[in-house]
């Protein structure tokens, strides 16, 4: 059997005509292995093959019929936009032990509970270690079914004789095909073995749902062109230390990309968390007041979620003071604090500046930019801000104050929560909620609201 040789680069997928030590795509030293293609799965199609395949619809005469799948978890439903879509495919990725598996297992038994079949393929753990899991979450359906295998033709034969509702694989790096003499984990064993799997799960009307690993850097291991052939791409953040975890869409064809889903980790298992707002909010007494820090309304897809920003300012010796964020960008931190010198004569080039927002969120929306604002001239002046007090806007280099979208929820979510005080940008419109607006147009107007 006549065989090709590759080399291809483990970290990026780029395919060299010899080995070489650093992949001159993502210059990755000793990432670039050979693997041997099979001559008859890397085959060319004949012309008379594509003439026959090719077929050409008109676009109003397709219908659209995507029926969704009711999981019974609110989260989980709101981040995929409504449901398990019917014969999806579905790539969820995160650090080792942070819930993965354990998630997807609840979503199997909420399924089955529904009298769903599901099957669970682990190639990492014994089955005596899974049903150790699922009698320690609550677990035990005969509708979910489990096995441990790792070979490509196995899975898509069982897929063909039970076509259950729902396939997960724990995970797509321990798949193989045994026609290709590259070992589990390599780009052509990913992307050999993730398309056929999609493929065969598309018509018989399966969800595929695919855990995958990440490399150090945080991104997906495996090629590039996983992400692409995926229809939804979810990512699990949050640190193993804490009980929190979001996960987020970083890709969505059957709903928006802006959705997080909220979950805090037990003793047994993953639970919904309804009002983020009280857990990211400081839980002192009304009263208690702190230097640098103010509470923001951000927006995370379609529900407004208060958190929690602190600033610290400290005096520095070293010629170039440090600089520190978490969960911000530190960019837009450097252009705020030359905004704070140039327009409101505040020096904060000499000092040590730390800023963090509570809870282990990212917050990448500029309506924040007043919140961090508001921080720095409290923390700089010690000066306490009211903790009935919210703020957002986005802060241009001029030092004006813009508008920014879903002004209106916002508000409606902090007088819900007892805020009393909104500092938001200037409005062309009112709004009815029981708070105190304060309208501003250039920061400089924080002092008559801080100082």
């Amino acid at each position: 059997m006549s065989k090709n040789k590759m080399f291809v680069c483990q970290n990026c997928g780029t395919v060299f005509q010899k080995w070489q030590g650093k992949c001159d795509e993502c210059g990755t030293w000793s990432s670039i292995t050979e693997e041997i293609l099979d001559s008859q799965i890397s085959k060319k199609i004949s012309r008379k093959d594509i003439i026959s395949l090719s077929e050409l619809s008109n676009l109003s005469d397709i219908s659209v019929d995507f029926s969704r799948i009711d999981t019974n978890i609110t989260e989980v439903n709101r981040l995929l936009g409504g449901g398990l879509v019917s014969s999806s495919a579905i790539l969820i990725a995160g650090d080792p032990g942070i819930g993965k598996s354990t998630l997807i297992l609840e979503l199997c038994n909420k399924l089955a509970n529904q009298d769903f079949t599901t099957i669970y393929i682990s190639g990492e753990e014994a089955l005596s270690q899974i049903k150790l899991r699922a009698e320690r979450l609550g677990v035990l359906n005969k509708h979910i079914h489990i096995a441990n295998t790792t070979s490509l033709e196995h899975l898509l034969a069982m897929v063909g004789k039970i076509k259950p509702l729902l396939l997960v694989i724990d995970s797509v790096q321990t798949l193989y095909f045994e026609k290709l003499d590259s070992p589990p984990g390599t780009i052509s064993q990913i992307r050999i073995c993730t398309h056929e799997l999609i493929q065969v799960c598309k018509k018989n009307n399966v969800t595929l749902i695919l855990i995958g690993h990440i490399t150090k850097e945080g991104q997906i291991a495996g090629p590039k062109v996983l992400e692409h052939m995926v229809d939804v791409v979810l990512s699990f953040e949050g640190e193993n230390t804490q009980q929190f975890r979001i996960i987020r869409a970083t890709k969505n064809r059957y709903g928006s990309t802006n959705e997080i889903a909220l979950f805090e980790m037990s003793s047994k298992g993953l639970h919904e968390v309804t009002n983020p707002s009280e857990i990211f909010l400081p839980q002192e007494k009304d009263g208690v007041d702190k230097q640098g820090s103010c509470i923001f309304a951000s927006i995370e897809g379609t529900r407004t979620i208060l958190l929690e920003v602190q600033a610290l300012v400290v005096p520095s010796f070293l010629p170039t003071p440090r600089r520190a964020t978490i969960g911000w960008d530190y960019n837009r931190l450097a252009m705020l604090i030359a905004v704070l010198n140039a327009k409101m004569n505040i020096n904060l080039m000499n000092k040590e500046i730390y800023l963090n927002i509570v809870g282990g969120l990212k917050v990448n929306e500029t309506a924040a930019d007043l919140a961090v604002v508001a921080s720095l001239i409290s923390a700089n002046k010690n000066i306490s801000i009211p903790r009935d007090m919210i703020f957002f806007g986005e802060v241009g280099l001029s030092g004006e104050v813009r508008q920014v979208n879903n002004t209106e929820n916002r508000l409606i979510e902090a007088s819900k929560l007892g805020f009393k005080k909104a500092i938001i940008p200037s409005q062309r419109k009112k709004f009815s909620c029981n708070m105190e607006i304060i309208e501003l147009k250039h920061i400089n107007e924080l002092k008559k609201v801080l100082i």
